[in-house]
């Protein structure tokens, strides 16, 4: 890490809290369905293996087998992306196995590559790969992980050859010892810092934003360690939910518009876990305590857990496709449940969309609640129309003759039975490009149905993301280049409506303001002065066609100004009692 010297922001206004009187959220009641997102992408396994030393001159020692993706590159349901989930856990003698299991609650937040760093005698050692959690890890690979504080990540992230050096947790070592960080999220100045950095002599090793964390902590000023994070993420804008892990101490951090959802639990013996959803702790029984708050800053260590205000902000953005798509049904996320908010999703749907239909269907797993919603409020049956294989992985050998929509049968198989000579309604979470909801539309009529209509349980997407969702380029959004009407005929089902921005926004009611829905409306609460960080979207077709060989460098434009409201043509009705 470089010690370029530049003076560290300073903030007269922090003031450290040993027993914060903070609200606390009530625990988390069991929900009545637990709904699984399957991990449809794999990897070749391969595995980095570092150890951190006191010293930091000979912090990484890493052992590591490149090899490419030979094959097609499958998209899942041509859907925006979270890039990342992470854990953290302090106080358990099995905190590498916990963060494991956790890691596996939180796959669906990202299937590329996983990592856990565990501190054992002060000693940092970690082990990253790619691929799913249980391609990565295995019981001895964790009985090299030793001790009571470990970190861990999930990620989806870019393919190629840089990938695996992409991978967190990250450690690095520093004048003062050595730490490790998985970060939830996306910097809008990354460049700009790294240039700045760069300048000061400093030398990066990867792609990711993350380091830019590490380099800013290297430089800092500031004692002791957890002021040199407050300090570093003084300088950052943007989206971060992070934890940390030092020598002896467990950090977590959230940027204070709290883009991304990070909360904090406790076991019965005292260990405080930190997750991205609630549903990680469920899994290894902690009990859910609160969210980490935006612009707040936890310390874990032998003498409990401390907080302090990193900054305040008036008004939180949190995501609220978080809510939408990529959160698990069975968490509680920003404080409400995902399950209740997908289902009144659908009951919107039904109420300012109605149509004269036999049956309601889902596309399998994600539309699957909002579905249920709609059918109980349209008092119309809803069954199971499409059966999704849990089997596709990563690659497949195509038939050397082309059969139309290859992709989408591979992984949806429509039931006749439930189909045939039916008006069907179909619910999905979102449309992004429309080329598999066409092929969708498509598979139902050549099983008999009648008619489709299709429901979206959110508003039309029309600008990218840029707080760490994987979402393709404006120009590459169909909600941004055509009319709902236009959309309709290009999917070519017999009707089409989209969630209303306004119906979200009165569901959700006071706390309508603490949201960030930018991709729908194209205003960004922060706004990105520079190119976004590449996304894959850019250059795979629809995850059915396409080299994944030019991902590395690929930039997308920052946002246009959009001066079509193009929310919905849905004629509003009265509003749900």
């Amino acid at each position: 890490m470089a010690t370029a010297n530049l003076s560290p922001l300073s903030n007269p206004s922090l003031s450290f809290n040993s027993n914060p009187q903070l609200p606390r959220k009530s625990p988390i009641s069991l929900l009545p369905k637990t709904l699984l997102k399957p991990s449809l992408l794999s990897h070749p396994h391969k595995s980095h293996i570092s150890f951190s030393s006191q010293n930091p001159l000979s912090h990484v020692i890493s052992g590591d087998v490149e090899s490419s993706a030979d094959s097609s590159y499958f998209d899942d349901d041509d859907k925006p992306r979270e890039e990342c989930g992470v854990v953290g856990i302090y106080g358990d003698s099995e905190a590498s196995r916990l963060c494991y299991l956790a890691l596996h609650a939180l796959q669906h937040r990202g299937q590329e590559g996983a990592g856990i760093v565990a501190v054992n005698n002060k000693v940092l050692q970690s082990i990253t790969g790619v691929g799913l959690v249980s391609e990565v890890f295995n019981s001895s690979k964790l009985d090299q992980l030793p001790g009571d504080l470990a970190i861990g990540h999930v990620r989806y992230s870019t393919a190629g050859s840089s990938m695996l050096k992409n991978v967190q947790p990250f450690v690095a070592g520093y004048r003062f010892g050595s730490v490790g960080v998985a970060h939830n999220g996306n910097l809008v100045n990354y460049r700009e810092l790294r240039a700045m950095l760069e300048d000061n002599g400093s030398i990066f090793n990867t792609s990711s934003d993350t380091e830019v964390v590490l380099h800013l902590i290297a430089i800092s000023k500031a004692r002791p360690f957890f002021l040199r994070i407050v300090d570093a993420c003084e300088k950052l804008k943007g989206a971060y939910s992070m934890v940390f892990a030092t020598q002896d101490k467990l950090v977590a951090v959230r940027d204070p518009y709290g883009f991304r959802p990070l909360v904090m639990g406790r076991r019965s013996n005292g260990a405080v876990v930190f997750a991205s959803e609630t549903c990680a702790l469920d899994l290894i029984e902690a009990t859910y305590e609160r969210e980490v708050y935006p612009g707040e800053v936890l310390v874990v260590d032998k003498d409990g857990v401390q907080s302090l205000c990193l900054m305040t902000h008036p008004e939180p953005k949190q995501c609220i496709f978080e809510h939408i798509y990529f959160s698990l049904p069975n968490s509680v996320v920003f404080g409400k449940s995902v399950y209740e908010s997908r289902e009144y999703f659908g009951e919107i749907l039904a109420t300012e969309a109605p149509v004269d239909c036999d049956v309601v269907i889902a596309v399998p797993d994600s539309g699957v609640v909002a579905a249920n919603g709609y059918a109980a409020k349209a008092g119309v049956p809803y069954k199971i129309g499409l059966i999704r294989s849990h089997y596709v992985g990563r690659t497949f050998i195509e038939p050397s003759q082309k059969i139309r929509d290859f992709g989408v049968k591979l992984k949806l198989s429509p039931v006749r039975a439930v189909l045939e000579g039916k008006r069907v309604v179909v619910v999905d979470d979102s449309i992004v490009r429309g080329t598999t909801s066409s092929k969708i539309v498509r598979l139902l009529k050549e099983a008999g149905a009648k008619e489709v209509h299709m429901r979206i349980a959110s508003p039309p997407i029309i600008a990218s993301c840029y707080y760490g969702v994987d979402t393709p380029s404006s120009e590459e959004l169909i909600s941004n280049r055509m009319t709902v009407e236009e959309i309709r005929e290009y999917i070519g089902c017999d009707s089409l409506a989209f969630l209303p921005l306004d119906s979200l926004k009165k569901l959700l009611g006071e706390d309508s303001p603490s949201f960030c829905y930018a991709c729908f409306s194209g205003k960004y609460p922060v706004e990105p002065t520079e190119l976004k960080v590449k996304s894959i979207g850019d250059f795979v077709d629809d995850g059915l066609n396409g080299s994944i060989e030019n991902i590395d460098g690929g930039w997308v434009q920052g946002p246009r100004n959009h001066n079509k409201d193009r929310i919905s043509d849905v004629q509003k009705l009265p509003s749900l009692s």
